[in-house]
């Protein structure tokens, strides 16, 4: 019952408050002056958006660190980002050991999961981890999740997850960031070379993942 309930919830959530999260980190001149407006509370907001994201995988998370950047500028639109996702990792973690396997098919297929059963058994797992989450372009969202069903620790996870996760938020917090101050390109720049190492991570990330099922077949 509780698994039906946290997916109900996870729908109407996502139905309701989803297409809103991304119309308004979309628009730029908007998230400004949400920031202006409102101050330190906006920080708070910020952060509470991206935990969100993080425990519904439905939701992307490329728009709210462009937002994160474009509003707080780089610095600062990482930390917040990182808080939010550190934070998030714990709760997708926590979800995970509380339920099992059952919270993890709420969001991804058993295709997906499948991919990353080699993690169980990997004497090199919290390396693979760290890389899988280090690689731009990678599913970040099942892996926080899929975290849970193996014997890490949650302090080991968070340290592993976030600081594997900075260089892809700082690209993102930076390019969006030199938007706002109209340096376009530079901005075009980091976005590009974002997009060329995001493309390049999908085909690492399946290569690696086919690579050890096929050795543990």
């Amino acid at each position: 019952m509780i698994i039906v309930f946290i997916l109900a919830l996870s729908a109407l959530l996502t139905v309701f408050l989803g297409k809103k999260i991304l119309g308004f980190v979309t628009n730029a001149d908007l998230v400004r002056s949400f920031v202006d407006r409102y101050g330190i509370k906006s920080r708070i907001i910020f952060v509470c958006i991206t935990v969100f994201q993080i425990i519904l995988a439905f939701i992307p998370g490329e728009p709210i660190e462009l937002a994160a950047g474009y509003a707080f500028g780089a610095f600062e639109g990482t930390v917040l980002c990182l808080i939010g996702v550190a934070t998030g990792s714990a709760a997708n973690f926590l979800i995970v050991r509380a339920f099992g396997m059952k919270a993890v098919k709420l969001f991804f297929s058993d295709e997906k999961i499948a991919k990353l059963k080699f993690l169980k058994a990997s004497k090199k797992r919290d390396f693979w981890m760290f890389m899988l989450m280090f690689i731009p372009g990678t599913p970040k969202d099942i892996l926080s999740y899929f975290a849970g069903l193996t014997d890490i620790s949650l302090p080991k996870w968070l340290i592993i997850s976030t600081v594997a996760r900075i260089p892809s938020v700082i690209t993102s917090t930076m390019g969006a960031s030199a938007l706002g101050e109209r340096r376009i390109l530079f901005a075009c720049i980091c976005f590009g070379v974002t997009l060329f190492i995001s493309l390049l991570g999908m085909f690492i990330y399946n290569k690696i993942c086919g690579v050890h099922n096929k050795d543990k077949k």
